[in-house]
């Protein structure tokens, strides 16, 4: 098992339902599977992360598979650059759609386990009872449970992330995979809310310690009709919280179109 204490950095063992280090630092086994790694001094609030009205919104649109084409892609770019890969990392994982579809990926072809680490407990809980066959925990992306050199693929879709952990954790040689919204991407929701709406700025395809195998913008028109849909996506993004009540009643009282523009680059550890 990869897991480390996240007090004092020693590997943790399971005797069921604990995770222990040596030093005899506990952590309880939920009964959905998962584990919360996040203790309580490294909190900043009580709930961190997404809360359980955007993680049920963000559940319901992906299941619904308005992003699928992106998970697609993803699996297909991961099986061309790590064809062997046997141990990944889903970083910000939320309620575990791309964890899902990824491990599928592989899980038919060699013995593949997959990590999924979230700072909401919701999302976590979530992923825990429906995905049975990956495994996941609560914690924080810039101090990450994981002992050193475990994962040979490591996935981040939109979530952040700290640079030394990254390159503590992915093997040598091993691959990330980053997505993250290109220049268009929602520009027809930024011209509702902003006067003058800028387009997100193209990130340079350069991570330092890494080596760019590949950059890619996969870009698509999203057309949602029904009323269900258009909430459980503006539920689940920031723009829950730009748009007016009667901006929100409008758009979803009609049909709903707007541009994706999806940035995508795999990189390998030098």
């Amino acid at each position: 098992m990869f897991y480390q204490c996240p007090i004092c950095r020693s590997p943790l063992e399971l005797n069921m339902p604990t995770w222990q280090c040596h030093q005899g630092h506990c952590f309880d086994r939920a009964k959905e599977g998962y584990v919360n790694l996040l203790p309580v001094q490294n909190k900043k609030s009580k709930d961190p992360g997404d809360n359980k009205t955007m993680m049920q919104a963000r559940r319901e649109f992906l299941n619904a598979g308005h992003y699928q084409h992106l998970s697609d892609r993803v699996g297909e770019l991961a099986l061309e650059f790590a064809p062997q890969t046997r141990s990944i990392l889903d970083i910000g994982c939320g309620e575990g759609y791309y964890s899902d579809r990824l491990f599928n990926v592989f899980s038919s072809d060699n013995e593949c386990q997959l990590h999924g680490l979230d700072i909401s407990k919701s999302a976590v809980r979530y992923a825990s009872k429906r995905y049975k066959q990956m495994h996941f925990c609560v914690a924080s992306v810039f101090d990450m449970p994981f002992v050193d050199q475990s994962f040979d693929l490591a996935l981040r879709i939109y979530a952040p992330s700290d640079l030394d952990e990254l390159k503590r954790v992915i093997c040598p040689e091993g691959l990330l995979i980053t997505v993250a919204p290109g220049p268009m991407h929602h520009f027809e929701v930024k011209e509702k809310i902003y006067s003058d709406p800028q387009p997100h700025p193209e990130s340079i395809a350069e991570i330092d310690g890494f080596e760019c195998l590949h950059y890619e913008r996969l870009r698509s028109r999203m057309n949602l009709i029904d009323a269900k849909d258009i909430q459980n996506f503006l539920q689940m993004t920031p723009y829950a919280w730009k748009l007016t009540e009667t901006q929100k009643k409008s758009m979803a009282n009609s049909n709903f179109e707007c541009e994706l523009d999806f940035q995508i680059e795999v990189h390998k550890l030098r």
